[in-house]
């Protein structure tokens, strides 16, 4: 999801030279196979895939809990699903940049309750950030600590989940058992 080249050529197809690759994104372009609203994948596809993979694309998405559901009606229970977004990064590609990941965020979104079990989620590439000079006095030229480019999820399908909605999903269930 997302392979249209847009910072430079893919190496994708490459990568995955073992596998049936289909390229999915918002718009035509070098390495798309399909195009089409990533909030919508399961209307595109009549199969099901072992491996749906994501660089750089969740923080582009209105509304990421939308595609992590139709990404879950697209993959094989047994199905990977790997996850690279931004956690602290500047805005790009506006108007559609809308959210900024933690990996805790990408571990609610394919939760347990969507039928997820979470392989390895973390966070990459730290980042040293201060406040400038234009901030608020109490801030102004503070360090920002905990400053990571990316996030990762990932997971994988251990079961179909018939009828899933957010709304009725109890909050623990997405969350876990943190503290």
């Amino acid at each position: 999801i997302g392979s249209r080249e847009v910072t430079g050529e893919s190496d994708a197809r490459k990568r995955f030279s073992n596998a049936e690759y289909t390229g999915f994104d918002y718009y035509a372009g070098p390495n798309v196979d399909v195009v089409g609203d990533a909030h919508k994948l399961s209307s595109y596809f009549n199969k099901k895939f072992d491996i749906i993979y994501s660089h750089a694309v969740f923080e582009h998405f209105a509304m990421p809990w939308v595609v992590a559901e139709e990404i879950a009606k697209c993959l094989k229970v047994g199905g990977i699903v790997c996850v690279v977004t931004h956690f602290s990064f500047s805005s790009h590609e506006r108007p559609w940049h809308f959210f900024q990941f933690s990996d805790m965020a990408l571990k609610s979104l394919f939760s347990p309750a969507l039928g997820f079990e979470c392989i390895e989620a973390g966070m990459s590439n730290p980042i040293v950030g201060r406040f400038s000079c234009l901030a608020e006095d109490y801030l102004r030229f503070q360090p920002v600590t905990g400053l990571y480019c990316h996030s990762e999820y990932l997971g994988r399908k251990v079961k179909d989940v018939k009828n899933f909605n957010w709304r009725n999903t109890d909050l623990a269930s997405i969350v876990g058992d943190t503290r």
